[in-house]
């Protein structure tokens, strides 16, 4: 296995290319916006896993509009319909710069293969599989993925040179706690479902590379992600198309929750500020308080949120607005490994990084419904 990791040389860059950033309000795709982020004096080969998924695609954009790049990697599997994904990934599919490659990301032989290949300069690991109410019907699925797969990125990263891995972690980890907003500084021993055990696994695991191997690793543990090409086992997917449909919709916990829902172009645009900024081992570190935001190795984890949680009443009005219509409420217990809240405390990631998401609830529900209506024709 170590035999495939061998170096020959060092990685390539792609300083030859370069295009300018669109800006945020350059619509050339329906649903699909374009942030700004900083640029850089140099362009880079970046692996990004789950590249045909909600996040990794407008990631995709991002990295392409700024002119690094993008080995993209999905296996394209079947936990909702493919076909949303390939519709995504035909968006990608002919841009300059980049290439897809279909693999699982559990493939131990095709895994430190491609990374020797490549030789990339950073990655994005998004790939993984996602949904706290599915882990309680299907868990190997989840170890397959999410444990597995993020030991095959770890290695190919630690192997190959890989200068900064950045993944996807998720609010999820924080589990039972109860003190709000959720921060870094805050323990998270106590997850309520398997998933979010696997992502605390993920940010242990790192931390372990990062030690052993001096390999720059950052965990960013996303709020309720939303927008436009988003999954559909969601709840604003699951809510417009009911809603749009005269169907009821189930609210959960008598709709008493709350939610950091985080808009997907400030999710995108916060993952491509992080990934210019690796970690360094913090100098200030203090073993003795054991403080889970600090590490003695290059490591960091950052919430990314909006910082303004929103009652999923509310929420649900924001969809009733834009799609004009009423929804008809089924009020339900909550769901196993649901939590009644999330808030996210984002000021390291405004500290770290200067970015700060900020796009109001209504305004990104307005484009999800957008998009809804005329990818479904609705």
């Amino acid at each position: 296995m170590l035999q495939a990791y061998r170096r020959r040389g060092a990685r390539h860059t792609n300083t030859d290319r370069r295009r300018p950033l669109a800006r945020h309000h350059e619509r050339q795709t329906p649903g699909l916006a374009r942030a700004d982020t900083h640029t850089r004096s140099e362009t880079m080969n970046i692996l990004l896993t789950g590249a045909a998924g909600f996040i990794g695609l407008h990631v995709a954009r991002l990295l392409l509009d700024r002119g690094d790049t993008v080995v993209g990697l999905d296996n394209l599997n079947a936990y909702y319909d493919p076909q949303l994904k390939r519709d995504r990934l035909a968006l990608l599919t002919g841009q300059a710069g980049f290439n897809f490659v279909p693999m699982d990301v559990a493939d131990r032989m095709g895994m430190p293969a491609l990374f020797e290949r490549e030789r990339f300069d950073r990655v994005i690991h998004l790939a993984a599989q996602a949904g706290v109410r599915h882990s309680l019907i299907d868990p190997h699925a989840y170890i397959d993925s999410n444990i597995v797969g993020f030991t095959n990125i770890l290695e190919g990263c630690r192997h190959t040179g890989v200068k900064h891995l950045v993944y996807a972690s998720s609010s999820s980890v924080y589990g039972g706690n109860t003190v709000m907003p959720f921060s870094e500084h805050h323990g998270v021993d106590h997850p309520v479902s398997l998933y979010a055990a696997t992502k605390k696994a993920n940010e242990l695991m790192a931390h372990t590379y990062s030690h052993l191997f001096a390999l720059p690793t950052t965990g960013l543990r996303f709020f309720t992600v939303y927008g436009p090409w988003g999954r559909p086992d969601m709840a604003l997917f699951l809510f417009t198309r009911a809603i749009l449909a005269g169907e009821p919709i189930k609210v959960f916990n008598h709709g008493k929750m709350v939610r950091d829902f985080t808009y997907v172009d400030d999710i995108a645009a916060g993952v491509v500020h992080v990934l210019d900024r690796p970690p360094e081992p913090d100098p200030a570190y203090d073993s003795a308080l054991a403080d889970p935001a600090a590490s003695h190795a290059p490591y960091r984890v950052f919430n990314i949120g909006n910082n303004q949680p929103v009652r999923l009443m509310d929420f649900i009005a924001a969809i009733e607005r834009h799609t004009g219509k009423v929804a008809h409420k089924q009020l339900m217990d909550i769901q196993p490994g649901d939590v009644p809240a999330t808030f996210a405390d984002v000021s390291a990631l405004a500290r770290w990084t200067g970015f700060h998401p900020a796009t109001p609830i209504d305004e990104g529900v307005g484009r999800f419904v957008a998009w809804y209506r005329g990818y479904f024709k609705a």
